[in-house]
């Protein structure tokens, strides 16, 4: 169907050309492209972050990365190949494409291969989600946010610097605060106690198995069934 086609002009029996008609339903989907160019990308872009290498592989900071890697192993994505500064792969969930980041470039410079990544593809912030470590919440809880501050976390300022936006969606996984502001360096760049593997491993389930209501824009209903599964095994 040629949704650019808004009038038609008909000649009846008599030869006589009618006016022309005006169709309702080609305006209304002419009208929805135009008010919402993001339609024009049917990708998704899913960002964990994280810092490269061994040595912070089970960092709290890296719980962005665990998430990926979570929704890759569980969703048969292919093996991560270093591409625009990242690690990247590509997956179909549910008929929709989605893209799998992990920035290479460090923490405090994670919008360099966002932006590249994004840009090559045609990604808005709109259909860009970032999952990452959030010392305002608690160990074991999630909460959905799009666009506002970066509450000093420097791999989200690095990509609303990079993008030029804020609008893009987060999905902050809580590791606690650890009381005072000198101790929040150590607190990010070490690992995770044997005590929160319980819910560590159930938080990065739920994370995939119920992510394609986020895809599908379920925001809400997404954030209750993960907050289900990891109180049912706290």
């Amino acid at each position: 169907m040629d949704f650019l086609r808004i009038f038609s002009e008909n000649s009846g029996n008599d030869g006589i050309k009618k006016r022309p008609i005006f169709n309702w339903n080609h305006y209304i989907m002419l009208s929805f492209f135009k008010k919402n160019p993001v339609s024009a990308s049917s990708v998704i872009l899913l960002v964990g972050l994280g810092n490269p290498g061994q040595k912070y592989e089970k960092n709290r900071h890296n719980i962005g990365f665990m998430a990926i890697d979570q929704i890759a192993q569980e969703h048969r994505a292919p093996s991560f190949r270093n591409k625009f500064q990242s690690d990247m792969s590509e997956a179909s969930l549910n008929g929709v494409k989605v893209i799998l980041q992990k920035p290479l470039t460090f923490m405090n410079e994670s919008g360099q291969a966002v932006q590249a990544l994004s840009k090559f593809y045609k990604i808005p912030p709109s259909q860009i989600f970032v999952f990452h470590d959030e010392l305002d919440l608690e160990p074991g809880k999630v909460r959905f946010k799009t666009g506002g501050g970066n509450a000093g976390h420097n791999g989200l300022k690095s990509i609303q610097a990079h993008l030029g936006a804020a609008e893009f969606h987060r999905i902050r996984l809580g590791i606690g605060h650890p009381g005072h502001k000198d101790k929040v360096h150590a607190h990010v760049l070490s690992n995770f106690a044997k005590a929160d593997q319980v819910w560590l491993e159930s938080e990065l389930r739920a994370l995939s198995d119920h992510l394609p209501l986020l895809l599908d824009g379920q925001s809400e209903e997404y954030m209750s069934k993960v907050a289900k599964d990891i109180q049912g095994q706290a």
